[in-house]
């Protein structure tokens, strides 16, 4: 479970310069709150070292990441 200085570390990075991104990653974190896993932590970092494009191209089914660990994430994401 995450800390309140966790969650606000990273809601600030997944603000992105694209809105599809913003938009998905927001509503995630709502919804997880503070009852995002140490793994979603983890995997969410990996996903945010991506570029915008990247990443909205997983988000969007377009393509599919080839770390196991961050698929359940992408499901999820995929799902707000």
């Amino acid at each position: 479970m995450a800390t309140l200085v966790e969650l606000n570390r990273l809601r600030w990075r997944c603000r992105r310069g694209m809105l599809e991104n913003d938009l998905i990653l927001e509503r995630f974190l709502d919804a997880r709150g503070e009852a995002i896993t140490d793994g979603e932590i983890a995997a969410l970092d990996r996903l945010l070292e991506l570029s915008d494009n990247e990443l909205w191209d997983l988000l969007s089914g377009r393509q599919e990441h080839e770390d196991a660990a961050v698929k359940p994430l992408l499901e999820a994401l995929r799902a707000v």
